[in-house]
């Protein structure tokens, strides 16, 4: 088996439109969570989220691209080319036909689908745009991305829910280190924040009205969020032959299906998708040192997680940092585990451990060190991404200091 580095990371999110900027905010403690503005927001229950601000389509993309591209898709474009020039790779030759995108999603386009049955059922219109299928179908940001960079191998999306973005990173890791590209970009991106994404998500009476406070014993929901996190896994030789800095290395992953409930988490499927993470990258449980928690702000979730934790680690859970990132940058679905990888390498490279912010009340049923409130400085060499996603798909991603 090859071994898999990151050579490039980008994003644009609620709480900044580069790498840099995030993990200012995330070493800050800030928040990127507030009220919405979009059309039609006084019809909706819920009037927050972790938006992105400031991004204006116009100054980044012509008039024809910006007709074939949702939102969703303008994240993951400004993302990957972050990606890509921080790894300084340009795909030529035989770089360009074995390497290829992997991207995740769970609702592609979303705001485009939005934007026409608007169009059709209110504005009693006849026709669309010709360029609707391609623009909201869940394929279109990879397609693009691999567009833009010549990246002619394989290329698809995943959609499993939350956990999209780990499952297409895990399966970009795993065609690395096989062998068969020498290079994938990979990672997620949702943009759910328009009047139908957020009045659907308002159905399942699982969203504060307020913040999200994971963790925390007076936590009353989640908080969605919209944006990218787009990487470069690159084999670890072919990064070297080219003296490319290395951000660190993807130990290992696994992943479970709790085959249980739709939207209730089962602590059996986390706990296997953990421990199995752990056994793929040949780690012991006492070498993690932090994970970035699926932490959603809700009780099913943030109380399952943290007992699944506990069995995983034992005694070593007690000396476990273990925090949530949504309660800055909201959660984005299917594109909240790329983002969060950031906080992850973040925790290696420069030994800052992101904060759960909004953190109250201790939860007995939440018993571990979550590190409340405020970013603190922390020498780690591993540490796990959680992803757990309704339906039961569980995805656990595990990266080491290079």
């Amino acid at each position: 088996m090859k071994r898999v580095v990151i050579t490039g990371a980008g994003t644009i999110n609620a709480l900044g439109h580069s790498v840099a900027d995030t993990m200012e905010a995330m070493r800050e403690a800030r928040c990127g969570i507030g009220p919405l503005k979009l059309r039609d927001v006084e019809r909706l229950s819920i009037q927050i989220g972790g938006q992105v601000r400031g991004f204006e389509a116009e100054g980044r993309y012509n008039r024809q691209q910006i007709s074939l591209y949702d939102r969703f898709t303008q994240f993951t474009l400004a993302a990957a080319k972050e990606a890509i020039d921080q790894a300084g790779i340009t795909f030529s030759g035989e770089d360009a036909a074995k390497s290829g995108v992997v991207l995740g999603t769970a609702g592609g386009g979303v705001s485009t689908w939005d934007d026409n049955y608007r169009s059709v059922y209110e504005g009693g219109k006849n026709r669309v745009h010709p360029f609707v299928v391609p623009k909201l179908m869940n394929n279109a940001a990879a397609s693009h991305v691999s567009m833009e960079h010549n990246l002619k191998g394989p290329s698809f999306t995943v959609s499993t829910a939350c956990a999209s973005s780990n499952h297409a990173m895990a399966q970009a890791f795993q065609m690395v280190r096989t062998g068969m590209a020498p290079v994938m970009v990979t990672g997620g991106s949702e943009s759910m924040l328009c009047f139908g994404g957020v009045k659907a998500w308002e159905g399942l009476r699982v969203m504060s009205k307020d913040a999200c406070r994971p963790f925390s014993a007076n936590r009353n929901g989640m908080v969605q969020g919209e944006g990218a996190g787009v990487f470069v896994f690159e084999e670890y030789e072919h990064a070297r032959a080219r003296s490319a800095e290395v951000l660190c290395e993807v130990a290992g992953f696994a992943m479970s299906s709790d085959a249980s409930d739709i939207v209730m988490p089962s602590k059996n499927g986390a706990a296997r998708a953990m421990a199995g993470a752990l056994q793929d990258a040949r780690i012991n449980a006492e070498d993690v040192g932090y994970i970035n928690a699926h932490g959603t702000g809700t009780a099913a979730n943030d109380k399952t997680e943290c007992a699944a934790v506990a069995d995983v680690f034992g005694p070593h859970a007690d000396r476990l940092m273990i925090s949530s990132t949504k309660s800055m940058h909201g959660h984005l679905i299917g594109g909240t585990g790329a983002v969060e990888l950031l906080a992850c390498i973040m925790a290696l490279r420069d030994g800052v451990i992101a904060p759960t912010i909004g953190y109250q009340e201790p939860d007995p049923e939440c018993a571990l060190d979550v590190v409340p409130n405020e970013a603190r400085d922390a020498s780690v060499d591993v540490v796990l991404s959680n992803a757990f996603a309704f339906g039961g798909m569980n995805a656990v991603i595990a990266l080491r200091r290079i």
